[in-house]
């Protein structure tokens, strides 16, 4: 593991961001039947794990399909699209700012999500990951980290938000979930181990909350029973062959 320095042009001052060389894998993925695969390497063979984000939707699917119901397919579609761009757009922002790049422009909504992150976003340094690909073998699932860096000087997976406004942290058991997957699969591939978990939400009514979480022991076990119902639930749809 080595380290390089980048600069970047801020408006108010030079920005570092310390970045640290960590060889990970370029995996391939595919969608079937709905569900997200990665192909990872298995000796001469290529494996595919389902990917964390699918299993983590799949377990809060009720709780989508209630919410659909709710609100009606046209509402439930319009909502989604425009959550989806405006999350996108944002991580697109986030990532040329820690990569210290030019940021694109003419994304006006997602601009003041960002820029009212900025400062929070400068509490990130030593960055190993961003849009990194990951996989873990033994849970048989794989995925792509927002961002694996310090964090206030603690090593961390960091998970980029953005919502309308800030969600009760009882709300967002999943995203946790998902960021411990990645811890895990960093330290089956690299044996280095995170010290915490962090979810920063960018919301439109102008409030940046950060979410944080060391209790790595609970979420390994919840991580284990969403990979569980997961794996029993398709084997009754298609059966153990």
């Amino acid at each position: 593991i080595s380290k390089r320095v980048h600069y970047r042009k801020d408006t108010t001052r030079y920005v570092m961001f310390n970045h640290v060389e960590l060889e990970l894998p370029k995996l391939s993925r595919e969608t079937i039947d709905g569900v997200r695969y990665y192909s990872v390497p298995d000796e001469d063979e290529l494996l595919k794990l389902v990917s964390i984000t699918s299993v983590t939707s799949h377990f809060n699917k009720e709780i989508f399909v209630k919410w659909r119901k709710k609100v009606g397919d046209v509402e439930a579609d319009r909502i989604t699209k425009a959550a989806t761009t405006r999350g996108t757009s944002f991580h697109t922002l986030a990532e040329n700012f820690l990569l210290n790049n030019d940021l694109p422009e003419g994304l006006p909504i997602s601009e003041f999500l960002f820029n009212i992150s900025k400062s929070t976003l400068r509490k990130i340094d030593n960055i190993y990951a961003l849009e990194g690909s990951l996989y873990s073998k033994q849970l048989g699932i794989a995925g792509t980290v927002d961002c694996i860096a310090e964090y206030n000087d603690e090593l961390a997976v960091i998970d980029f938000k953005t919502s309308a406004k800030p969600k009760p942290k009882e709300w967002i058991e999943h995203y946790f979930v998902q960021a411990m997957a990645y811890g895990c699969m960093l330290y089956e591939l690299t044996g280095i181990s995170i010290k915490k978990l962090v979810i920063i939400m960018s919301c439109e009514n102008g409030e940046c909350v950060v979410y944080e979480e060391y209790d790595k022991a609970k979420y390994i076990k919840l991580l284990g029973e969403y990979v569980s119902k997961f794996v029993q639930d398709k084997l009754e749809i298609y059966g153990t062959e």
